[in-house]
Formats: structure tokens, sequence, C-alpha cells
């Protein structure tokens, strides 16, 4: 019994040979699993790398896209800007030399609220009021105040208002020496005007003869100077409607208002005469009454950026 057990055993016992086989295979599969991680691994990988690459060209596109647009929001930026400044550039045009033939009519009413002598202490106050009323004007300047405030003449500027020219000194004596020294007055304020508000190519082409166009000594001279200033493409203005600031010394807001309705009754196209200097401060106080009475009558507010 013993004898037939021993037998069946070594029957079903493997022998070296087919232990060795079953290694080999043992170890060939394990490294067969090894290359198929691997190269699972290695094909994981590159996807991976490829997707980075695809993700990085995206990117580029992207990036390439932004830049593209952004240096067109630029360019359109800059474009923007320089239509506004030469927008605030007065241009000599040949509808202008027309319209100045026709400054003192027009078939609608329309105001052009004019200020000469400035800048000035006083000055903030009227563009505070201009400011809150959402209402522009014209600013016939003397160069010798523009010396003297400067970052006040840069706001006149910047918030839209316009700015003309009054001779440089206001000394009669001096500027009505010649028609060549009322040009040269011109020129010498509008250089001013021009280091004020940083703008190197800006001419107003407006002038206003202190004390007006007309009579007076130096009529001649000034008839002159008219002709000279026009070969340069300068027109003048004179007014047709008052507040009276340049009559009184000392005026009062119910005569600057009284002064005011006489002078514009019947008119439909008003060129207002007012003064921008600490002695006419009253007419500055009033300026919010001046603006309402011709608000009230029907009057459109301009000033000669609408002509040029």
């Amino acid at each position: 019994m013993k004898k037939n057990s021993k037998n069946i055993y070594a029957m079903y016992t493997p022998s070296k040979r087919t232990m060795k086989i079953r290694r080999q295979k043992q170890v060939l599969s394990i490294l067969l699993l090894i290359l198929i991680v691997v190269l699972i691994m290695l094909i994981v990988t590159i996807c991976q790398h490829i997707e980075k690459l695809q993700k990085a060209k995206e990117y580029e596109e992207q990036l390439a896209q932004y830049q593209a647009e952004q240096e067109r929001l630029e360019q359109e930026r800059i474009a923007e800007e320089e239509r506004k400044r030469k927008e605030r550039l007065p241009q000599v045009t040949e509808q202008a030399k027309k319209d100045f033939e026709t400054i003192y009519h027009s078939e609608t009413k329309r105001a052009f609220l004019t200020f000469d002598d400035g800048p000035s202490p006083v000055t903030p106050t009227i563009l505070d009021t201009l400011k809150e009323k959402n209402v522009k004007a014209t600013f016939f300047m003397l160069g010798s105040n523009v010396k003297n405030y400067p970052e006040t003449v840069k706001r006149v500027f910047d918030e839209g208002n316009f700015i003309a020219n009054h001779g440089y000194s206001h000394v009669y004596s001096a500027i009505y020496t010649s028609p060549q020294t009322v040009l040269d007055e011109f020129n010498q304020t509008n250089e001013a005007i021009k280091a004020a508000i940083g703008e190197p190519e800006f001419n107003s082409h407006l002038f206003r003869f202190p004390g007006g166009l007309a009579g007076g000594k130096y009529a001649e001279i000034k008839k002159q100077a008219k002709e000279l200033l026009l070969q340069n493409d300068i027109f003048q203005i004179d007014w047709n409607c008052l507040t009276g600031d340049a009559e009184t010394s000392k005026p009062t807001p119910e005569y600057t208002m009284q002064r005011l309705q006489a002078t514009s009754s019947g008119k439909n196209s008003l060129v207002i005469l007012m003064h921008d200097a600490q002695a006419k401060k009253v007419t500055a106080e009033t300026l919010p009454q001046i603006i309402d009475y011709l608000a009230g009558q029907g009057y459109e507010f301009k000033t000669f950026y609408d002509i040029f």
C-alpha cells in the first residue's frame, strides 16, 4: 500500500525541466507585463505631451489674437484722441469765412457768451457755473494774464471752451503803434496760450480788438490791422449785446440783467460782451441768472468752435 502511494505522488511531481519552463514563462509574463505597462506609460506621456503642445499652440494663438485686439484697440484709442485733439484746433474754412460775415444774424436763436481780459482769479467761478449749467463759452484772453494763470488757461481749454485772443498788453499806445504791432501782440499771446495748454499747433484764428474795432483815435490803424489779420487767417469779432460791465466800474446784478435784456431785445444772434476780471466779479456772480434768462428766452448757447 505504501509502495503504491509513493508512485501516485511521483506521477504528479513536476520535473526540473517543467519547473524551469514554468519559471521562464513566469519571467516572460512579468517582463511582458512590465513592457505593456511601460508602453502604456509611454503612450500616456506622449499623449499628454501632444495635448500640452496643442494647448500651448492654442494659448499662443489666443495670445496672438489678444495682442492683435489690444493693438487694434490702442490704435483706435490713439486715432480717437487725435480726432478729439484736432476738433479742438480751430480750422479756417470757406464756410467759416461766410459764417463770420453773418455772425450777428441767424434764423434761429443763438447766444455766444464771451469774456474779455482773463484769465483772472474770477475765472474758476465762471467755469464752475458753465460746468454746472452744461454751457460752453468763449474767452478772449490777454497774453500777459495767460502767463500768470497757465493752469486756469488749461482748464478753460480742457473743459471744451473756446480760447480766443485779445492781444498781449491791452495798452492801447503799445498795441496800436502800427498794424504790425497788433499782429505781433496776437502772435505773442498765441504762443503763450500754446505753452499753457500744451498744444503746439493751436491757433484761435480769432481776435477781439481791445476797445473794439470801431472808432477812437486808433480807428485807422485798427482798420489796417484788420486787413493784415485777415491776410493771416485771423478774424476779428466785436459784440452786439452787453451786460453793462464795460460801461460802469461797479455793476450790480440788477444793472447787469437790465442791460442784457435791453441789448438782446429783438435779436436772434447774440455775441455778448462780458469781462473776466476781479473788478468785474459781479458778472461772474450773476452768470447763472444770465444763462437762465437766455435759456428761458429760447437761445441755444454756442462757441466759436461752431463757426470754425
